[in-house]
């Protein structure tokens, strides 16, 4: 190959045609944002749904952590 027929081959434009256009990988990428962050906030206040089971556990717990089960004294 010559130079100059390098240079013409060189400087030729490699385009790689998307899928669609570039705006609706953004609006993806924010869908699939919303759906998790629904996802996230369907899961709040989970805890609270069973006030038995929270206080039977705040009983037998030590709430400020010492006395842990390590044995590690604060």
């Amino acid at each position: 190959m010559s130079v100059v027929a390098n240079a013409i081959v060189l400087s030729e434009e490699a385009v790689n045609h998307l899928p669609f256009p570039g705006v609706f990988f953004g609006l993806i990428a924010f869908a699939i944002f919303l759906v998790a962050g629904f996802v996230m906030w369907s899961y709040r206040d989970v805890a609270n749904r069973h006030p038995q089971k929270s206080a039977a556990f705040a009983q037998s717990h030590d709430l400020h952590g010492h006395g842990d089960r390590t044995g590690a004294d604060h």
